[in-house]
C-alpha cells in the first residue's frame, strides 16, 4: 500500500479527509484531486488526518499549500489532525505549521476556532 483516501463529509461545509501511506512525488497527484474534489464538491472546510500518514516529502507539502489556499479562496480552511512524529517535523522545519493549524485529532480540528 503507497496511499489511501478516504473522504468523510461531516456538514454542508466541512469534510474530512483521511490519509494513509506514503505522501511523495508519485502519490501527491492523487491526493491533489481528491482535495479540490472534496473542497468544492462537500464544503471549503477541509481536515487532513494524517494519523496513518507515515512519510511524506515535499510534493506533499505543496498538496498542502495547494489545498490551503484553494480552502481560502472558497471561504474556508485547511486544518491538519494527528500528525506522526516524521510529518510533524517537516511541518514544523518549513515553517507550514505556522499556516494550517495543527491539532492533536480529528475531534479537536473540527472543533470552530475561537480565534
Amino acid at each position: 500500500m503507497k496511499l489511501r483516501l478516504a473522504r468523510r463529509p461531516l456538514s454542508d461545509a466541512v469534510v474530512v479527509v483521511a490519509v494513509e501511506g506514503e505522501l511523495d512525488l508519485f502519490t501527491a497527484p492523487f491526493l491533489r484531486d481528491e482535495v479540490r474534489d472534496a473542497i468544492m464538491n462537500d464544503g471549503p472546510t477541509l481536515v487532513l488526518d494524517l494519523t496513518d500518514l507515515s512519510f511524506m516529502d515535499s510534493s506533499g507539502l505543496s498538496v498542502l499549500i495547494e489545498a490551503w489556499r484553494l480552502a481560502t479562496s472558497e471561504g474556508g480552511v485547511v486544518t491538519l489532525a494527528a500528525p506522526q512524529p516524521p510529518v510533524a517535523r517537516i511541518l514544523r522545519t518549513t515553517g507550514l505549521d505556522r499556516r494550517i493549524k495543527v491539532y492533536p485529532d480529528v475531534e479537536t480540528a473540527i472543533l470552530p476556532d475561537p480565534e
